[in-house]
């Protein structure tokens, strides 16, 4: 008998300690909403990516990890950039290969001026 009044007790006072910490929160009252973090994309509009912006690249944690949304769309424009990146690169090294053959062409054409008892 003696255990069961203890447990009533005890249960009445836990009860009573969180309604007044519920309703006699004062003037914070209950816990103001926190905006949910979000990715300030640093990765710069205005320039193409380079290794110090995906250094400081840092997601937002959610619930589960991070959020898929942001780490995709950062993933994708890297993606953009990179293939880029490499069209531009492939179409310099063709350049550059066909500079390269002009100039061994225009190497083995001989500029002499051919005299008269040479035969061609």
């Amino acid at each position: 008998m003696f255990m069961f009044l203890f447990l009533v007790v005890a249960l009445a006072v836990v009860v009573g300690a969180v309604t007044l910490s519920v309703i006699g929160g004062g003037d914070s009252a209950p816990l103001p909403d926190v905006a949910p973090e979000r990715l300030d994309d640093p990765l710069p509009p205005d320039r193409p990516v380079n290794h110090a912006d995906i250094e400081t690249l840092r997601f937002p944690l959610a619930a589960r990890g991070y959020r898929m949304a942001e780490v995709d769309d950062a993933l994708g424009r890297i993606a953009a950039e990179l293939a880029e990146r490499d069209a531009r690169i492939a179409d310099l090294e063709s350049a550059l290969a066909g500079a390269q053959a002009g100039t061994q062409a225009t190497a083995n054409v001989s500029m002499r001026k051919p005299i008269e008892g040479d035969q061609q």
